[in-house]
């Protein structure tokens, strides 16, 4: 039986003699669907479909309650079937941050500094022990994925002995920079796109969704992750604006962030490049190895943000020369960044 399939009749049999409509809602680099259930009512939930051989749904289970907890705004799960890999959740609505940014970029200050309370509650909330520690061992798994997909897959590029070594050494000063970064409870992934305007007669309450990655690791990277994006990108202006009220925030919250501004914008651009050569590789990968080619498009915003903090530090200029002979490689075989 087709997944589609077993959708429709898990539907059916799950909400016998009611009538409900199953429309697509999203998609993401997962496995995972999602589809709207709509009820005559007008009603509405939200199905997530995760094949269970390809995805486990108790992490997602798991952090939704956290998230609960902390009194923040994200799907609650009302059904689960975890044998077939659905579990019903209560709908955030269809309006996510990256569409709403897209639609009116003047509405940026008024959507993303509620945001900033946002993460400040989540990091509040965190305790060692509740998830998996962003530890050494999976910071260079991620950035082994720059290499592998797209220098050597993406660009067909040799490496040479040396370029191996300087790429060994500058991962080696990035794990050991985020590992001394504060721990708090981190979404991963926290940026526009899993991001959906939920409005109420009070306030807009920024709500979160795609979070079932999140682990307990550096404080600064679900900073970055916001304002260093995937699918947009802020004036510099802008972004330290948005960095230091975040800041600001968590200074006056009590959250261990660095004393001294420069210091955290240290930490948070360092974190930035370990994400943005992680990403680089992974969006490669989804194409090549997931046949999702949609992702190729926001190679060169990465590869940007790469290149901008490699050119900041000493210890990062032989990077910078990598990402240099990268480009001209990107030009000859019809990439530019």
């Amino acid at each position: 039986m087709s997944r589609d399939q077993l959708v429709t009749d898990w539907v059916a049999s799950r909400f016998s003699n009611q009538s409900v409509e199953i429309t697509p809602a999203s998609a993401d680099a997962s496995f995972r669907r999602y589809f709207r259930l709509t009820w005559p009512d007008g009603g509405t939930h939200v199905l997530m479909d995760a094949p269970p051989e390809k995805e486990d749904c108790n992490p997602f289970i798991h952090v939704a309650g956290l998230l609960a907890k902390a009194g923040l705004a994200a799907p609650r799960i009302l059904d689960q079937d975890l044998a077939n890999g659905f579990l019903v959740l209560t709908d955030l609505g269809r309006v996510g941050y990256l569409d709403a940014l897209n639609a009116d970029l003047s509405l940026a200050d008024t959507l993303m500094r509620p945001v900033l309370d946002v993460l400040v509650k989540w990091q509040l909330s965190s305790r060692a022990g509740t998830l998996p520690p962003y530890d050494a061992t999976l910071l260079r798994r991620e950035l082994d994925l720059f290499p592998e997909w797209f220098v050597g897959r993406h660009l067909g590029y040799q490496l040479s002995d040396d370029e191996k070594f300087m790429l060994d050494r500058t991962f080696r000063f990035l794990i050991n920079s985020a590992l001394a970064q504060p721990k708090v409870f981190t979404h991963r992934d926290f940026m526009p796109r899993n991001l959906m305007v939920v409005e109420s007669e009070a306030n807009l309450t920024p709500g979160i969704i795609d979070f079932q990655d999140a682990v307990y690791g550096p404080i600064a990277y679900d900073v970055v992750s916001l304002f260093r994006d995937a699918f947009i990108s802020w004036d510099e202006e802008q972004e330290i604006d948005w960095v230091v009220r975040y800041w600001e925030k968590a200074r006056a919250a009590g959250l261990p962030v660095r004393e001294d501004f420069g210091d955290f914008w240290r930490d948070y651009e360092l974190m930035g490049l370990q994400r943005h050569l992680k990403v680089l590789g992974i969006f490669c990968r989804l194409k090549y190895r997931d046949g999702k080619d949609k992702y190729i498009e926001d190679l060169p915003r990465f590869m940007n943000y790469a290149r901008k903090t490699a050119g900041r530090y000493v210890a990062l200029k032989p990077l910078l020369t990598l990402l240099d002979t990268l480009d001209g490689k990107s030009a000859e075989v019809g990439y530019t960044f």
